[in-house]
């Protein structure tokens, strides 16, 4: 079995905001194609173009359906992935020590050499978020893009996640949620970010923040308040040009 670090130098990881994600599966397909080109092993796919395909993703979104308890129901987009907890079941569980969490940065991680794909992980994972890679026979999970993170060779602002670098609604935030100074921590702060089911104890690093309640408009019409005339009288240009027009032969008047 691993044994899981009393404690990590940071605690790098994602907050997602539940509010501006539209759902647009950005995050899932450039997380595969990332993977898929330079993971160590890419991410298979199984009859991808036949009946019952089956593929390995790291990154998945799903799409509910929500009453709040104010308000009119609403769709959440529900991003999930790894959240690279502190207290991970699924790196205690494994029998060969293949899953294992960095002091350095706190990023759950597998070592697919020493994995024998027994599942141990996947069962322990309260979140579903392990993979079996069917075609390799070990386990898959995000690795927080590592390979992107500590590469010199790119450009700053591609030293992140490729899900991050991708989202087009700005949903996705990476950072050390360990320093209460870094932005993603602020951010936590601010808009009241919380853990995925904490009732399991796990301590996940990655955050969500909870979507805001919509508007309710009472079968009004988005653009009533806009079509409200602002003046009783025109003014300025436009009453001249009233008065104008009213001296032309066969005007308004």
């Amino acid at each position: 079995m691993t044994t899981l670090p009393t404690s990590t130098d940071r605690k790098l990881g994602l907050v997602i905001d539940l509010d501006t994600c539209v759902g647009c599966h950005a995050c899932v397909i450039s997380c595969k194609g990332w993977n898929t080109e330079n993971y160590g092993a890419p991410l298979s796919d199984q009859r991808p173009y036949g009946t019952e395909p089956m593929g390995t993703f790291l990154n998945r979104v799903h799409s509910y359906e929500v009453q709040p308890e104010a308000g009119p129901a609403q769709t959440v987009h529900f991003p999930k992935s790894c959240l690279h907890c502190e207290d991970a079941p699924c790196v205690t569980v494994c029998p060969t020590g293949a899953s294992y969490k960095r002091v350095e940065d706190g990023i759950v991680l597998v070592n697919e050499d020493s994995c024998i794909g027994c599942g141990l992980c996947a069962w322990a994972c309260p979140y579903g978020a392990r993979e079996l890679d069917q075609a390799e026979g070990v386990m898959k999970k995000c690795t927080l893009c590592v390979d992107r993170i500590y590469n010199e060779n790119l450009p700053e602002e591609d030293q992140i996640p490729s899900c991050v670098r991708t989202c087009p609604a700005g949903a996705r935030h990476f950072g050390d949620l360990g320093d209460p100074n870094s932005d993603v921590s602020q951010l936590v702060d601010s808009r009241g970010g919380f853990d995925l089911m904490p009732e399991m104890g796990t301590k996940p690093v990655n955050k969500y923040l909870p979507p805001r309640l919509k508007d309710s408009w009472d079968d009004q019409s988005l653009l009533a308040p806009l079509l409200e005339p602002v003046a009783e009288e025109p003014k300025g240009f436009l009453s001249w040009l009233d008065k104008t027009l009213d001296k032309i032969p066969g005007g308004a008047s």
